[in-house]
């Protein structure tokens, strides 16, 4: 896989996370095709992608043994990171801890991890 295909997966999941579990209407933001997705946000899934892919090759395939909440975690503390990389001073709720995300984005958070695991297993 490709780095921009792996940025591309995280985008897709993220997409059909937010469509699955956000309350109601999500916003526009939310849910804006790859393409159209600012190239800092690109830039940051790609990167959330790759460690998330580096992580799941080095266990040797024991992610499974990860519950949903530590698959959730893994990929909200990447995202944080990313926001502090790509910006000086981000709003709170860009860097908010687990505790205080909302429960659509837990679930989402925890979709991608599953996304990207399962795009590995496919392609190995």
């Amino acid at each position: 896989m490709t780095m921009s295909e792996a940025g591309r997966v995280f985008r897709a999941a993220w997409i059909n996370g937010v469509r699955k579990h956000y309350p109601g209407e999500p916003k526009a933001g939310y849910v804006t095709p790859w393409e159209e997705t600012p190239q800092w946000e690109q830039d940051a899934a790609t990167a959330v992608a790759e460690q998330v892919h580096a992580f799941i090759k080095s266990t040797n395939g024991t992610t499974a043994k990860l519950t949903r909440e530590q698959r959730g975690r893994f990929i909200a503390i990447c995202w944080t990171g990313q926001i502090y990389k790509h910006f000086v001073d981000p709003k709170p709720s860009y860097v908010a801890d687990w505790d205080d995300l909302p429960a659509w984005q837990k679930e989402t958070d925890a979709d991608i991890f599953d996304h990207i695991e399962q795009s590995i297993t496919a392609t190995t």
